[in-house]
């Protein structure tokens, strides 16, 4: 929940409470899912490119991050 979470910009460690990792990861596996689905519960192009923060918008590239990061955050866990 909020201020579980600490970031530097700097060589710091990061911290998140466990629940909030959990929690994090759930969401993360939920967002790749709903990025590879076809229909119109897909997530669509311009929350794609909302998602991808003015980057080039790669539908696979993110969903690949976001499921590497959720199985990431599940190992730690």
């Amino acid at each position: 929940m909020p201020g579980s979470l600490t970031i530097s910009h700097h060589e710091a460690a990061v911290a998140l409470e466990h629940a909030d990792a959990k929690r994090l990861a759930t969401v993360l596996e939920e967002l790749a899912y709903l990025l590879e689905i076809p229909g119109p519960n897909r997530i669509n192009e311009a929350q794609l490119e909302a998602l991808c923060e003015g980057r080039a918008v790669d539908r696979t590239e993110l969903s690949r991050w976001a499921r590497g990061t959720a199985a990431e955050l599940k190992a730690r866990l």
